[in-house]
């Protein structure tokens, strides 16, 4: 037999060196320079991008490079071709959605995390990623005052997820799994879980993923009675109906600040009602949770000891950018048994002594980013006292916001205002239909982020059509909630004419 040539032909260019130190030196000092003159001058570019569809295609080559480009050329590139395609969420003049915020803490943080790129899936795979993890997990939920049986200096513990989405479907996976172990595996089309009309929509998509039937997916009405939150009487009304028809009631996902409206659910009576059931109560705190850092805040998590898991999103509103959701569960043996993989090229001594936590186990997926390290620096670089005054001054910039549209006749708030987002509408009330209001509002939206001065967004809730003013954004100052008030009332005076 002839031998293989494994001769491979040589490279045209010479070697090959992905990381050199020293170029990656001067490299990333060229980058942090892009990225502060970026945020610099970010509130002079649209707040929402003004590019069509499709505009990026034709400005780039058919296919990548065959040699390499000068770093230079591809920054210039980045601010010429990139930009101009981005909706700035970092834009002191955001607020549509809620805020991902950012800092410098977490940014250093974030570099640390990448400089690293610790695949940290199990203890033995990066032992400072897991245990710093455990000690961040413990210090959030010391600042919530969650009680010890969320942490894992007491019987429960936290793990860091990407999104509150993955949360939600590693809890719903280990409730159902709870519930198929007493009913069979046989029953999945019976298993019923419940959430309301404004539970996030990610809810829905989780519960299919999880294999729960459309049909067994209960969205409970709420109306403005209760400010939008969850009826516990209608919730107990609706499991009651399931159990007389031979279904299974077994998760009810409760919200601490909903998208839409920042409804609150009502924690205590909710937890009583899945405690008669036997059903998992997730809390999704995604964005109001961090503000119960603060004590006059606290209130909206009593109940939060009946809860069987919590999560909250700190890149929402705590400094930390994308992607960093925190989830706490009182049972984690429930999570692990559910979602863990134990492959013969994983095991190793430690994970099998069970004296360790394999966060591989505590989600869906198998590898992980080492998240700790960036809330870790936000917490040790600014303090809980810090991070309280920044929560706060959101929330009077936001109260500050409130307090024009409430001083201007022709508008008026939908909602009660929570936290730092304002539910209002423009509502000459003499002069407008009920359809000709909702139109109005539609187009004032519309004038508004045509001029890309201001970017908010709308929602319907009870049937209303509203507009959300989102405070939040790192870099918002009172003169850009003042400035965008000014456009708001510019764009109300030229609709008004007009009509």
């Amino acid at each position: 037999m002839g031998s293989l040539d494994s001769k491979l032909p040589e490279s045209p260019l010479g070697e090959f060196q992905p990381l050199d130190p020293e170029e990656f030196r001067k490299q990333a000092h060229q980058t942090v320079d892009f990225i502060a003159d970026y945020y610099k001058s970010i509130e002079t570019y649209p707040v929402l991008s003004q590019v069509e569809p499709g505009y990026l295609r034709p400005r780039l080559p058919e296919t990548a490079p065959y040699k390499p480009e000068p770093f230079e050329t591809i920054l210039k590139d980045v601010q010429k071709d990139i930009i101009p395609g981005m909706t700035h969420w970092l834009s002191p003049n955001f607020f549509a959605y809620f805020p991902a915020t950012v800092s410098t803490a977490a940014f250093l943080g974030e570099m640390l995390c990448t400089c690293f790129n610790s695949v940290g899936f199990n203890w033995l795979a990066s032992p400072a990623a897991t245990e710093l993890e455990m000690i961040v997990m413990d210090w959030m939920a010391k600042m919530l005052k969650l009680p010890k049986s969320f942490m894992f200096s007491g019987t429960g513990g936290g793990v860091m997820q990407g999104t509150t989405s993955e949360a939600i479907l590693c809890t719903l996976i280990a409730a159902r799994d709870r519930a198929l172990e007493s009913i069979g595996q046989e029953n999945i089309g019976k298993i019923v879980v419940y959430g309301s009309d404004q539970t996030h929509s990610t809810y829905t998509k989780a519960c299919k993923l999880a294999g729960i039937l459309p049909c067994n997916i209960r969205s409970i009405p709420t109306t403005a009675d209760t400010d939008f939150s969850l009826s516990p009487k209608l919730v107990r009304m609706a499991m009651e109906a399931d159990v007389e028809a031979g279904l299974v009631p077994v998760y009810l996902c409760a919200t601490v600040g909903t998208t839409s409206s920042t409804a609150v659910d009502p924690l205590k009576p909710l937890a009583h009602v899945a405690t008669d059931y036997g059903v998992w109560l997730h809390v999704d705190a995604a964005y109001a949770g961090s503000a119960c850092i603060c004590p006059e805040f606290r209130q909206y998590l009593d109940g939060i000891e009946r809860a069987d898991s919590l999560s909250l999103s700190p890149h929402k509103w705590f400094l930390t950018y994308l992607d960093c959701c925190c989830l706490w569960v009182k049972n984690p043996s429930l999570l692990v048994k559910a979602l863990s993989t134990n492959p013969e090229y994983l095991k190793n001594k430690p994970s099998e002594s069970n004296s360790v936590v394999d966060y591989k186990d505590w989600q869906v997926g198998t590898g992980r980013r080492f998240r700790a390290l960036r809330l870790w620096l936000v917490l040790r670089s600014y303090g809980v006292a810090n991070l309280q005054t920044h929560i706060r001054s959101d929330i009077r910039k936001a109260t500050m916001f409130e307090g024009f549209i409430n001083d201007d006749p022709r508008f008026e708030i939908v909602v009660p205002r929570r936290f730092a987002l304002v539910c209002f509408r423009l509502n000459p009330r003499t002069r407008f239909e009920k359809g000709s209001t909702e139109l109005l509002n539609r187009k004032l939206l519309e004038w508004v982020n045509s001029t890309g001065r201001v970017y908010m967004t709308h929602t319907i809730v009870g049937g209303v059509y509203l507009l959300r003013f989102a405070v939040g954004a790192t870099l918002t100052e009172d003169r850009h909630v003042i400035a965008a008030w000014k456009l708001i009332k510019e764009a109300a005076d030229a609709l008004l004419k007009e009509s």
